[in-house]
């Protein structure tokens, strides 16, 4: 499964917030990811109460989001699904070392060359966050 996910977007480790794809259909893809208490930005973030990120939260979504583009849209060589909008995004809950993130994407529409998606994460059946993005698919630079 590891190697669908290197295949489908141009994230690798220490960067890569997808473990594995759960559930995929046409407008949706279901990912998880497990939280290591080890990781480096727990050190600095609040020492003593470490806390994931919310950037770091939001960067699972996004990473999803590419797999869903990368399936849904067969994307070429050479093109590469780029942020381009974040919004209503909403932190309910902090995500704590050693958590496990269920990421869950759906496709809401196209319109032109941008593509909208809502993401939502869980831990545990609880959600810690929503954020809604868009994404276009660009050339990449050679």
């Amino acid at each position: 499964m590891q190697d669908e996910i290197l295949n489908a977007i141009p994230h690798r480790p220490p960067f890569l917030f997808v473990d594995e794809i759960i559930e995929q259909a046409d407008d949706r893809i279901v990912t998880r990811k497990r939280i290591d208490p080890e990781e480096s930005f727990f050190k600095g973030h609040y020492p003593g109460y470490p806390i994931m990120p919310g950037v770091l939260v939001c960067e699972c979504v996004f990473q999803a989001g590419a797999i869903l583009m990368s399936k849904k849209y067969q994307t070429a060589a050479g093109q590469l699904p780029v942020l381009s909008r974040i919004q209503n995004v909403k932190f309910k809950t902090p995500v704590y070392p050693g958590s496990v993130l269920d990421i869950r994407v759906d496709y809401v529409e196209q319109m032109g060359p941008a593509h909208y998606m809502k993401g939502k994460v869980q831990v545990e059946g609880r959600t810690v966050a929503t954020v809604e993005f868009t994404v276009m698919l660009m050339e990449e630079a050679r």
